[in-house]
């Protein structure tokens, strides 16, 4: 059946059994991934960008025509050009130069206006730490102020974590044929994490959820920061409190070395025949080694949170 626009093509995305993995990583339990690397950005973030934007539009905020600035990493950013190039709003994404160059070539394409800021004295070319994220921030909110633009502000609109309450959950929830027994996703915004979790709870309570952090950057979990050029793009930016997680009780925190995200991405593509980003392998590390300890046996679930094509350009595919 042929769709409306291509809006309607975002969530809804198919689920597959890492069997296969787990069988080769030598553990008990299973791991059910959500394909949101189909979705028509190559990403999760199309929901959250389709989330807010359709509140913004219904509740006044957004004006019709109005422009829409956003900081993002490139997946939101992505999500963001499709959704308000189709509702006919300019959009203008502000990004750190720290990104991958795959990222603002696709959203120019989509026909977003793209704005690098350069990387703190301290960062590395691939590395996006939370001092880049700082220098970012300060830009969108100069650029909302100049263009009298609408922040889509993904770090604190609703719009992002209920897109995932009532999608993403529900999805998971039915695709695991009512079987998961755990959540767990690598925090950037914390928006899939809180949407997420909020929705499965509703469906059975006892649900844990684990939030995922790069190895020496996570502050969320109260550790010292000692590495914020860790090479998890998408989140991991050492910032102690998130808006969305702060009513939330995880049931813990899981660190990930950037090296095991890096193999266990490479080891998706190998064995699973699924070709995703950095933090999905970061996913699949943190739900490897919960089925190895504390979780050994159960059913977990992760978010194939990007595509590999928008990573050709780093050390991630040799």
């Amino acid at each position: 059946m042929a769709l409306p626009t291509i809006l309607d093509a975002i969530g809804n995305t198919p689920a597959v059994w890492l069997d296969r993995i787990v069988q080769e990583a030598g553990v008990e339990g299973r791991i059910l991934a959500k394909l949101d690397y189909l979705n028509p950005g190559f990403s999760k973030k199309d929901r959250a960008a389709l989330g807010i934007i359709q509140n913004a539009r219904a509740s006044g905020a957004l004006q019709p025509g109005q422009a829409v600035v956003e900081l993002t990493s490139g997946n939101m950013g992505t999500g963001l050009a499709i959704v308000c190039g189709r509702l006919g709003h300019p959009f203008v994404a502000v990004m750190s130069a720290g990104n991958t160059v795959e990222r603002a070539r696709m959203m120019r394409a989509l026909g977003a206006e793209v704005i690098l800021v350069a990387q703190a004295g301290s960062s590395v070319q691939g590395h996006v730490s939370g001092a880049d994220l700082a220098l970012v921030e300060v830009a969108a909110q100069q650029v909302t102020l100049e263009r009298d633009a609408f922040r889509a502000d993904q770090f604190h609109h609703p719009g992002n974590p209920t897109a995932h309450q009532v999608g993403t959950a529900a999805e998971l929830w039915a695709d695991s044929d009512q079987t998961l027994d755990v959540f767990v996703d690598f925090a950037g915004s914390g928006g899939t994490f809180a949407g997420t979790m909020t929705g499965l709870r509703a469906f059975n309570p006892d649900i844990c959820g684990y939030i995922v952090e790069p190895e020496g950057a996570a502050a969320l979990c109260g550790c010292a920061v000692t590495k914020p050029n860790h090479p998890i793009q998408g989140g991991g930016y050492a910032m102690r409190d998130l808006t969305f997680l702060r009513d939330l009780d995880p049931c813990g925190y899981v660190s990930v070395d950037g090296d095991d995200a890096r193999e266990l991405t490479r080891a998706l593509a190998l064995f699973e025949g699924i070709f995703a980003g950095i933090s999905t392998g970061a996913n699949l590390a943190a739900a490897l080694a919960l089925l190895s300890g504390k979780e050994k046996g159960k059913t977990i679930g992760l978010i194939v949170c990007d595509s590999g094509l928008k990573y050709l350009s780093t050390d991630l595919w040799p």
